[in-house]
C-alpha cells in the first residue's frame, strides 16, 4: 500500500516525510537525525550493549518509515562488532521516488552510508537479508497487530506515529502484545513519554524509566522487560 508523503527538512538539516492524511511528520521537526541517534541508538542499543556486555542482539523495530533507524543500527552494529538481527514492520513501504530523495547518506562522511541506505530499502520484503556480517535485516510488510514470531527481541524500537495520530498502536492491548515477543532483560525505547502509556507498561511488568529527550521533546521513555 501507499501513502501521499512530501518531503520536508528538519531543524538539523536532516529530510523527513510529513503525511497529509494523518497531518503527522515521521519524525521530529527540530531534527529527524538527532532524534532517531538519541532516542534508539544512545537509549537503546548503545545502552543495551553497554549494559549486558554482549555481542548478538535481536532487534524489533515498529515502523521501518523512512529506514533511518535501521541506517543508524546497520552503521552501528559494524562499528561497534555487534551481531545484530533487525526486524522492521511497515505496512505502507516507500517508493524508490521518496526514499532516493532523502538525504541521509550526506550527513555521513564516509561514502558507504549511501550504498547502505539505499540497500536497505531495496532489500527483499518478508526475508532475512544479510546486509553485510554484522547485520541481518528482516522487513515485514505488515502491521503489529498480526506480527508474530517464535523467537523473542532483545530490544524494541517503538517508533510508531503518535498516540493522536494512532492511538491503535499504543492501546494496552498492542503493548501487551509487545511485551509478549521481548525476551527476559529486553529494553523498549521510545520518543513518547505519555502518562497512560507509562502506566500500562509499568503494569504489564516492565521497569520504566523517564529520560531527557531530544531537542523540541522534554522526555522519552526506556523500558526494561523484569
Amino acid at each position: 500500500m501507499k501513502r501521499k508523503v512530501e518531503l520536508i527538512t528538519t531543524s538539523d538539516g536532516s529530510h523527513s516525510l510529513y503525511l497529509p492524511e494523518m497531518n503527522e511528520t515521521y519524525h521530529s521537526s527540530h531534527g529527524a537525525l538527532t532524534e532517531s541517534r538519541h532516542v534508539f541508538i544512545q537509549a537503546g542499543l548503545k545502552h543495551y550493549q553497554g549494559k549486558y556486555k554482549i555481542n548478538n542482539i535481536r532487534v524489533l523495530e515498529i515502523g521501518f518509515g523512512t529506514g533511518l533507524n535501521a541506517l543508524l543500527a546497520l552503521r552501528y552494529a559494524f562499528d561497534e562488532d555487534l551481531n545484530t538481527h533487525f526486524t522492521t514492520l511497515e505496512p505502507y513501504p516507500l517508493e524508490e521516488v521518496v526514499y532516493s530523495g532523502l538525504n541521509y547518506a550526506s550527513l555521513f562522511s564516509d561514502k558507504l552510508a549511501e550504498q547502505q541506505f539505499l540497500s536497505l530499502h531495496k532489500a527483499d520484503w518478508n526475508t532475512e537479508v544479510v546486509m553485510n556480517d554484522r547485520f541481518t535485516l528482516e522487513k515485514k510488510e505488515e502491521r503489529l497487530e498480526g506480527f508474530s514470531d517464535n523467537s523473542k527481541f532483545d530490544l524494541v524500537f517503538f517508533d510508531a506515529f503518535a498516540p493522536s495520530k494512532q492511538a491503535e498502536l499504543w492501546t494496552y492491548g498492542i503493548l501487551e502484545k509487545t511485551v509478549g515477543l521481548m525476551a527476559p532483560s529486553a529494553v523498549l525505547v521510545t520518543y513518547c513519554a505519555r502518562g497512560q502509556f507509562k502506566r500500562d507498561l509499568a503494569a504489564l511488568g516492565l521497569e520504566v524509566e523517564t529520560l531527557p529527550g531530544p531537542p523540541g521533546k522534554k522526555e522519552m521513555v526506556r523500558a526494561t522487560r523484569l
